[in-house]
Parts: structure tokens; sequence; C-alpha cells
């Protein structure tokens, strides 16, 4: 346990680094996994392509390849981040995107038809008939499986840990090989952190479905 107070400030420096992880790559992936969504639902079949084949190839992929491609191979494509965090935002934000596609396509098919019908009478075009009618729509049923995805998106950060960033599960490996003796008190403590993250977002996704949701 003196282990564990005595290293507070590199905890701390692990959880301020998982939770703008988290943060960061949440709404990159939010707004990537939205226009895919529209994507899958376009009229335009090039588009319903292009979302299909994301969400199949990056849903099926394991994040740590994900990790491995925008840490080390992107680097020798052109792309030159100044450290690891950056890459670390971008391969959860990519992979976290294909399950918000998944979730936004759900809600916009739980829309009425007669709704998307009706924009349509009255001279609206699909983006605008998405943007204005179905969309507002679509995220009211969706945000609590949202926020389910951006819990899972929590726990995946951890991958990070293996890829030198210092956030809660590379500080874990780091204080496990400092003090072998303590391995248990060290990860018991680590665990605590990433529930000061995740259980306020369960109960968050509890009030939303409670308040926002709607009878079908």
């Amino acid at each position: 346990m003196d282990t564990v107070i005595d290293e507070l400030p590199l905890y701390w420096d692990g959880f301020t680094t998982t939770l703008a992880l988290t943060l960061l790559s949440a709404a990159i992936a939010l707004v990537l996994g939205t226009i895919l969504g529209s994507f899958r639902v376009s009229p335009v079949p090039t588009l319903r392509w292009f979302g299909t084949a994301y969400v199949e190839i990056v849903r099926n992929t394991p994040l740590t390849l994900v990790f491995i491609f925008f840490v080390f191979v992107a680097p020798q494509l052109g792309w030159t981040p100044s450290g690891f965090f950056a890459p670390a935002v971008v391969a959860l934000s990519v992979y976290t995107a294909a399950f918000v596609c998944e979730a936004v396509r759900s809600g916009i098919n739980s829309v009425g038809l007669g709704q998307a019908e009706a924009s349509r009478a009255i001279g609206l075009t699909f983006p605008q008939t998405l943007r204005l009618i179905v969309l507002p729509q679509a995220f009211r049923t969706v945000i609590p499986p949202l926020i389910n995805i951006f819990i899972a998106l929590t726990k995946n950060s951890s991958v990070a840990g293996g890829f030198f960033v210092a956030e809660l599960f590379g500080v874990a490996r780091q204080l496990a090989n400092a003090h072998p003796a303590d391995v248990i008190p060290v990860l018991v403590f680590i665990g605590v952190f990433y529930l000061i993250i995740t259980i306020p977002a369960g109960l968050l996704a509890g009030y939303v479905e409670r308040k926002v949701a709607f009878a079908r």
C-alpha cells in the first residue's frame, strides 16, 4: 500500500492521460461514425459500399493491429507525429467509429419512413432530411448504446499502454516492474481509476435512457 501512496502522482498522470485519450477519441469517433452511418443509408451506392466496407474491415480487425499501423506503419508513409499520443487517439477513433456507425445506423433505421417521405414531399434533399429530421430523432434512441461504446473505448485505451503511451495500463506495467512485491495493490488501484471513469458513464447511460428514450 505504501507503493500506491508514494506513486499517486504517477497514477494521476496515467488517469489524466487515459481520460484525455477517451474524450478526444470519443469526440472524433462520434463525428466520423455519424458520417459513416449516414453513408450506410445513403441513396448513393458508392457511399453505401464505402460505409459497409469500412465497418466490416475495421470492426473485424484486432485493435492491436490498428495501433501497429498508426504507430509504426503510418510514419513510413509520411505522417510524422511528434509523439505517440496522437497515433493512439487516431487508432482508437478509427476503431471506435465503426461501432458508432452501426449504432447511428440502427437509430436512423428506427425513424419512421413516413417522415423521410414527408420531407421529400416538401422539397428537402437527402442531406437536409438526414440533418434536420432523421438524425435528431435517431440520436435520442442511440445515446445509451453510444455511452456503452464509449465505456468500451475507455477500456480499449489500455492498448495504448503497449505503444509507449503512459496511460493507466502503462503506469501499471511500469509500477509492477519497479515493485514486483506490490503487484496486487498496484493493479487493484489501477482498476479503481478505471471504475472512476466507467461507473459514472454507466450511470449517465441509465439516466439518459430514462429521460431521453421514447416509447416505440
